[in-house]
């Protein structure tokens, strides 16, 4: 028999046809009667169910088991025997069970059945219900909670890594909240030189691993650094005597602010300043700019001269910031920086631009050094200001490439339009050249054989700069 909708009468000899309407309209997407042995005779459909289950027509004369998938095939043939009598977990008074249709795309479609014994011939009445979308909504929430399990898990390793790197480091360092001035956490090496505070450093006051004396003078850096974004104290003395020098950079993390103080000990300073300036003290007046980074391009030390060109608000922070934010036209130039200083080690004139907190960008040349045998590897720069060696940027300003060679130059300090921009002019630019050559600047004749107009010739004539020597041009 074919299927029919629920608008329909069922075909039923021990029901009355509007009965049976009325119970697939309200209680059901889909109806089976069934017989004796476990074939589907007739199928109902609701009208709300009837693009999910439009397939139904194709059971009728099959046996139920055969048009479920296979983990499937028990709970059907359970329920069929449930209504002949026999005792199964799948059956008993208002029990409804989930089985799966196969349909087409290799998609499973969930329905819930509850069967209902018919008066005569041993026929039963299959009553299902339509889980396609709670099915649907069940998988988005496993998708959704796997997506968080990798994003957790991503998380631990990146806090791993950082822990990792915090504790490796040798220099003290603790890291303050601004709000409160409590230590919210410190390295192992700040723990040493606190000494026996060390244990209670956590949620103490950061004044109070300092002596009375030098609190104050610790107390005015913290209000330097929370308006600069950076301040440096000498002379100050920890609570177990220890002369240190503090240094202090403002950095945000979660919407909080946090400072990142640095222990230097004093001894440290003067053996460094005995016998003269030290290299730290020449690359911190150094002209041009200089960066320190992680092997990934993480800031972890720079000089006032690369601050200065950056042109960064007040308190905006440099330190732990990725050097592409203001390096490069993308992300692409300081990939290929890292990973040429991986492969050779040295990287000398590289040319880019750097992008001021503004929004201006100034062309700059880079060479740079991986250092992979210290301590902790990482990655030195210097980037120097070129813009003055460059031409004008606009174009009736800019001189001509007229090699190969001053044409590949412009790669990295031009985008890939403007160059082709360039080879166009410089193209137009011999072609005319050798027109006006090979017919004597006679500007007629020279507009013909390149296939212009002569009008168009001279708007290209004044646009190169090229004038004829006599002053006129020949017709």
């Amino acid at each position: 028999m074919a299927t029919r909708p629920a608008s329909q009468a069922l075909l039923l000899t021990d029901a009355d046809a509007g009965m049976m309407t009325a119970v697939v309209s309200a209680a059901s997407d889909i109806a089976l009667v069934i017989d004796a042995q476990g074939v589907i005779r007739e199928v109902s459909l609701g009208e709300e169910a009837a693009q999910d289950l439009a397939e139904t027509h194709l059971w009728v004369g099959r046996r139920w088991s055969e048009t479920v998938t296979v983990e499937s095939r028990p709970k059907v043939l359970a329920l069929i025997a449930g209504t002949q009598g026999e005792e199964s977990e799948f059956t008993g008074p208002g029990v409804t069970r989930q089985v799966n249709h196969p349909i087409g795309g290799g998609l499973d479609l969930p329905v819930a059945y509850r069967v209902v014994p018919l008066r005569s011939g041993g026929r039963i009445l299959a009553l299902g219900r339509n889980l396609r979308t709670l099915a649907v909504v069940q998988q988005r929430l496993v998708d959704a909670q796997q997506s968080m399990e990798r994003d957790y898990l991503r998380l631990r390793h990146a806090e791993a890594r950082y822990r990792l790197l915090f504790e490796a480091v040798e220099e003290a360092l603790v890291v303050v909240d601004v709000a409160t001035l409590n230590v919210v956490e410190h390295n192992a090496a700040a723990a040493r030189m606190v000494g026996d505070t060390a244990r209670r450093m956590v949620s103490r006051p950061a004044p109070d691993l300092f002596e009375l004396e030098s609190q104050p003078v610790v107390q005015a850096l913290f209000s330097q650094t929370r308006n600069a974004g950076r301040g440096e104290a000498h002379g100050l003395r920890l609570a177990g005597g220890a002369e240190v020098r503090l240094v202090g950079s403002l950095f945000k993390q979660d919407g909080v602010t946090l400072l990142l103080l640095r222990l230097v000990p004093a001894n440290a300073a003067q053996a460094r300043g005995q016998g003269g300036p030290s290299l730290l003290d020449v690359v911190n007046a150094m002209p041009d700019a200089f960066v320190l980074s992680d092997m990934l391009g993480r800031v972890l030390s720079a000089n006032q001269a690369f601050v200065d060109m950056l042109q960064l608000p007040a308190g905006e922070p440099v330190i732990g910031q990725m050097l592409d934010r203001w390096l490069g036209r993308s992300t692409v130039d300081l990939n290929v920086l890292i990973g040429n200083l991986r492969q050779h080690g040295v990287l000398r004139l590289f040319p880019t631009t750097l992008r001021a907190g503004d929004g201006q960008t100034t062309a700059v040349e880079i060479s740079a050094v991986a250092v992979v045998d210290g301590p902790q590897p990482c990655l030195g720069f210097t980037i120097r200001d070129v813009a003055r060696r460059l031409p004008a940027e606009g174009r009736s300003q800019r001189l001509m490439p007229r090699s190969t060679e001053q044409l590949t130059g412009l790669v990295g300090r031009l985008p890939l339009r403007d160059i082709v921009g360039e080879t166009t002019d410089l193209i137009e630019r011999l072609c005319i050249e050798a027109a006006l050559e090979l017919t004597r600047d006679n500007r007629a004749s020279a507009a013909e054989m390149l296939g212009l107009s002569r009008q168009s010739l001279y708007v290209k004539l004044r646009r190169f700069g090229i004038h004829d020597p006599s002053g006129g041009a020949a017709e």
